[in-house]
């Protein structure tokens, strides 16, 4: 990894940690926040090794800082196999197009909303796992719609 990607790796980690905690609203035993959208980004503009870092340690960070460490184990493997899946999906596509990068962040955001759900499962039970599903639905679905509209501006301005 050279510098400039290890220091972009660095600001997204960042950045990931930011909109986590500045946009949240407290939701049925965690928060609903629009980091995601930043993870997804990570993962489609820069790929799946980017996309991983961001959103394993930046989600999980922000889970610490905001109170919420017993999270941040499961967050760490969840939001980092999410910028995984968005950036290995979208790097499979023959050409970067608007569906692969939909196909990318819709799955990716499957598999986040599927594995909050067993972590919900195993710490407090089905019943608040189920509860859970609208906000993490409702987080998934805006932070693929958001991402969805940054991914190509943001691969253009970088020429990439």
């Amino acid at each position: 990894m050279n510098s400039r990607k290890m220091i972009l790796t660095a600001l997204l980690i960042a950045l990931v940690t930011v909109t986590t905690m500045v946009v949240n609203i407290p939701f049925v035993r965690g928060y609903i926040n629009i980091g995601d959208t930043v993870v997804l980004v990570a993962g489609l503009v820069f790929g799946p090794a980017v996309g991983a870092a961001a959103g394993a340690l930046g989600s999980s960070l922000a889970d610490l800082l905001l109170g919420y460490a017993y999270w941040a184990p499961w967050t760490f493997v969840i939001k980092g196999l999410e910028g995984f899946l968005a950036g290995w999906l979208v790097g499979r596509m023959q050409k970067a197009t608007t569906s692969g990068a939909a196909l990318g962040a819709s799955v990716a955001v499957v598999v986040m909303v599927l594995g909050y759900f067993v972590a919900s499962t195993v710490l407090y039970g089905m019943g608040i796992a189920v509860a859970s599903l609208p906000g993490d639905l409702l987080q998934g679905g805006v932070s693929v719609v958001l991402s969805l509209i940054l991914w190509r501006p943001i691969r253009k301005y970088l020429s990439l």
